[in-house]
């Protein structure tokens, strides 16, 4: 099953008043594929469909520096400032409305991978991980520490790029990117949560070196063909606690 009748408004719609935690996300790069529906399918939870633009789904790797601060905890430098690299992709879901869904997650930090775990179902992974910028440059690398998960490591490096205006940008850019709420399963039961951060800054970034084995590690099959890369230097979200759907 797949739709692709869910709006993907780039602004956010709602207002996350009450939020459980704050996030910045730092010198983000997408990497974005099309990839067939069916395949995407198998890998979703109950209750999630496949979200479909230009006649395919779409998985993304997305490459950031976090900073998060729970709002019921004191700020640690170390344990709350962390490179990030997730596998994603996008669906609607059982109200109709779109979404993302993680296919894992991997962070250098084990507290907040179990605490990730935990309280939203995320499928982390704890690796090491570098983030290094060079002028436009800006290169991540992963790989994973414990033997219990699927071994996996990653190298990307993208050319920043320039910043696009908003008339410039087309209804995939929105697609990919303006995404306003989180799915999950957490004990068997799905869960969403909801997230408010303003407009993309983006810019279409170059991609200067790949070695991936992180979408393999996830389920996704060898991808081919061109990517879209998008690049973002800095954005503030307020995430909701998860909530069952």
């Amino acid at each position: 099953m797949s739709a692709s009748a869910a709006v993907h408004p780039a602004s956010c719609p709602t207002t996350v008043a009450r939020p459980l935690m704050l996030q910045d996300w730092d010198s983000l790069t997408f990497v974005h594929w099309r990839v067939e529906p069916g395949m995407v399918q198998r890998l979703l939870p109950p209750g999630l469909a496949v979200d479909t633009a230009d006649g395919a789904a779409w998985v993304s790797l997305v490459l950031f520096r976090l900073r998060v601060r729970w709002l019921s905890t004191p700020a640690l430098p170390y344990a709350t400032v962390f490179p990030e690299i997730n596998v994603r992709t996008y669906v609607t879901g059982p109200d109709g409305g779109a979404g993302i869904y993680f296919l894992s997650l991997d962070a250098p930090r084990l507290v907040a991978v179990t605490t990730a775990l935990v309280t939203y179902g995320l499928p982390y992974r704890w690796s090491r991980m570098r983030l290094e910028e060079a002028g436009s440059r800006v290169t991540y690398r992963c790989r994973r520490r414990l033997p219990r998960f699927p071994a996996a490591s990653c190298l990307v490096s993208v050319d920043a790029g320039e910043a696009r205006a908003a008339p410039d940008l087309a209804p995939l850019d929105h697609f990919l990117t303006a995404r306003w709420s989180l799915f999950a399963s957490r004990q068997g039961r799905l869960v969403r949560a909801d997230v408010e951060h303003p407009t993309w800054p983006l810019a279409r970034a170059r991609l200067l070196d790949y070695d991936d084995g992180l979408l393999a590690a996830a389920g996704v099959p060898e991808v081919s063909g061109e990517p879209v890369v998008h690049y973002s230097p800095r954005l503030h979200a307020r995430l909701t606690a998860p909530r069952p759907c």
